[in-house]
This record gives structure tokens, C-alpha cells and sequence, in this order.
């Protein structure tokens, strides 16, 4: 077997760990509502977190044989395989706009990928590290509070907590190609200890964020927002640090952007679809339209117009001067009242 063929199939198993990582991970916060972010005491979140990381390393051996042009597309693959796998082990289905979804985002993330050149190895400055790492922790808490803002609606704080997860992971990934270049220099391993707790970190961290975007948001949808923004986040740092561009000059840019707008759309198109879906159900739920197959415009929680009052009360008659008006032609309906009872008689009275 070829390098380049061995790159192709480590880079296809790669994909499928990363996407039964997925699924288990969106089972368990969909079973552990209480735990968001470190279910520890279920084992399928400690095999999701075992098959994550196989995942992580077969895609750094499959960079060891082939490019990276070709490696990184493949990753977003991700999203493909998780889906009919859920459908097939744990019954979950995805619907034709879900797919619609994940196919753009797919193709937008593998085209932008495939239209990015790498550069002549280079490290980053101490100071670049930490200018780095400073703003990535401030995105990361930024995204956090704004997801904490929007705990009314479970998938827009999906997706953030899923673009904190991203951005984790992506300036992992730049921290550990900055570290395997100075191991090619000969750095001494004791002055990448900084470095190297910057990656436990951002690595913890996204791991813990992306287990809190799957409670309540289902899996498309976060899966792939993460899968996304984690190459994006890595190639922009390649962009702005390393001196990496697109191929093709401004044809190459074009495309670039292009292939941004379509990811892009593919996962507004997840959100749309996840949130319409929620509304429905929740419409259902709550007896509306949806659920008595008639038109109303009563909002959520509020009484419909067409619901008639009770009638049980009679309705009181006018009066004029103190008198009684005149009855109605309609029958009256006679009240009997019992008058307590005496010994040996009963009597009623008609009013």
C-alpha cells in the first residue's frame, strides 16, 4: 500500500471515531440533562472521549503520510458519517434539510481546505504564544457568557458553546504543530512546557465545551459547528502567523471565500432546521395549532379566541327602577329547592 493511500484510509477511520465519539456524546447529554459538560460517572462519555482521542492520533499519523491538502479535507467527513451512523445505531434520523445542511457545510469546509497552501515549517515567538493563547481564552469565556445568555433557546446556545469548542481546538492544533516544529529544531522539550499545558487545556476545554453544545441541539447541528470552525480557526492562524495563502492567487481566493459562504450557509441552514423543529414541537406540546389542526392566533400559553365560556351561571336579568325587567320568550327552567325536613311531612317549593 501506497503512502498516499494509507493517508487516504487513515484519514476515512479517523472520520468515522470522531463521528461515533459524536453520537455517543450527544446520547449521553441527551440521557444526563443535570451534567452538561463532564458526565464522569457514564462510561459512554469516558469510550466517546477514548474514541475522540484514536481519532486525534489517526489523523496525526495520516498527516506522518500524505499532505495536508488532502488530509484536512477528508476530516470533514465527519459530519457525512455521523449521520446515517445514528440513524443506523441509536434511530435517530435526520431529516432532507439536516442533510442539505451538512453536505454544504461539508463541501464549503473541504473546498476551502483543499485551496490552502502550506508553507516551510515555522514556530511562533514567546510572545505570539501568548498574545494567542490570551485571546483565544477570551473568545472562549466571550462565547460561554453569550451561550449562558441564551439558555431560552437550546440551539442558538448550541452552537455557541460548539464555536468555543471549535476555536479550543483549532488553537490546540496550531499550539501542537508550533511544538512539533521545535522538537524538529532541537528545542529542548523543558522549554515547551508552557506550550504543551496550553494544549491540555485548550484540548479539556473543548472536549468539555462540545459535550454541553449536544444537550438539547441534537447532533447535526453541533457536530457541525465543530467540525467547521475548528479547520477555519486553524487555517486563519496559518494565514496570519505562518505565512500560509490560497493557491491559484486571486482565482484561489475567490473560490476560498466562496467555499467560506457555502460552510457557512450549510450551518445556518443546521440551526433554521433545528429550531423550527423545536418550535413545532413545542407547539404540539402545548396544544396549539399544530396538535388540533386548525388556525389560531393566540400566541403560546394564551387563551384561544375560539374557546367558548362556560355557561353554567345564569345570566343576570336587568333591572329599571328597582323592577324586574320583563322576562324573555325564552323557557324558563325550573329550580326546586327542598325546605328542611319535619317529622313525618316534606314539602317543595317551585320558584
Amino acid at each position: 500500500m501506497s503512502a498516499l493511500a494509507l493517508s487516504v484510509l487513515l484519514s476515512l477511520v479517523s472520520a468515522v471515531a470522531y463521528a461515533g465519539g459524536a453520537i455517543l456524546q450527544e446520547r449521553v447529554a441527551a440521557t444526563t440533562p443535570g451534567q452538561r459538560y463532564a458526565p464522569l460517572r457514564r462510561g459512554a462519555w469516558w469510550v466517546a472521549i477514548a474514541l475522540n482521542g484514536l481519532g486525534a492520533l489517526l489523523h496525526v499519523v495520516a498527516l506522518a503520510y500524505g499532505p495536508l491538502s488532502l488530509v484536512q479535507p477528508l476530516g470533514a467527513l465527519t459530519i457525512v458519517f455521523a449521520l446515517p451512523m445514528a440513524a443506523l445505531f441509536v434511530r435517530r434520523r435526520a431529516g432532507a434539510t439536516a442533510w442539505r445542511g451538512a453536505l454544504m457545510a461539508t463541501v464549503g469546509l473541504a473546498g476551502l481546505l483543499s485551496l490552502t497552501s502550506s508553507s516551510d515549517s515555522q514556530s511562533l515567538a514567546d510572545a505570539e504564544r501568548v498574545v494567542l493563547a490570551l485571546v483565544t481564552g477570551g473568545a472562549v469565556l466571550g462565547l460561554m457568557v453569550a451561550a449562558h445568555a441564551a439558555h431560552r433557546h437550546p440551539v442558538v446556545r448550541s452552537v455557541l458553546l460548539a464555536c468555543a469548542a471549535g476555536a479550543a481546538f483549532g488553537i490546540a492544533s496550531v499550539f501542537t504543530k508550533t511544538v512539533a516544529v521545535d522538537l524538529d529544531q532541537n528545542v529542548a522539550i523543558v522549554e515547551q512546557l508552557p506550550t504543551l499545558g496550553a494544549i491540555a487545556v485548550l484540548a479539556a476545554a473543548g472536549v468539555l465545551l462540545s459535550q454541553a453544545s449536544y444537550r438539547g441541539a441534537g447532533l447535526a447541528a453541533p457536530l457541525s459547528t465543530v467540525t467547521v470552525v475548528n479547520p477555519v480557526v486553524a487555517a486563519a492562524v496559518g494565514l496570519t502567523l505562518f505565512g500560509e495563502s490560497f493557491r491559484h492567487g486571486a482565482t484561489g481566493t475567490v473560490l476560498a471565500l466562496g467555499s467560506g459562504v457555502v460552510a457557512a450557509c450549510g450551518l445556518i441552514l443546521l440551526t433554521t432546521e433545528r429550531i423550527a423543529r423545536e418550535t413545532s414541537t413545542v407547539t404540539v406540546a402545548q396544544g396549539g395549532p399544530a396538535a388540533q389542526g386548525e388556525p389560531s392566533s393566540a400566541a403560546p400559553g394564551e387563551p384561544s379566541s375560539d374557546v367558548v365560556a362556560p355557561t353554567d351561571q345564569p345570566e343576570p336579568r336587568p333591572t329599571v327602577d328597582g323592577l324586574p325587567a320583563v322576562p324573555s320568550q325564552q323557557p324558563v327552567v325550573a329550580h326546586r329547592r327542598t325546605r328542611p325536613r319535619h317529622p313525618g311531612r316534606r314539602e317543595r317549593m317551585v320558584s
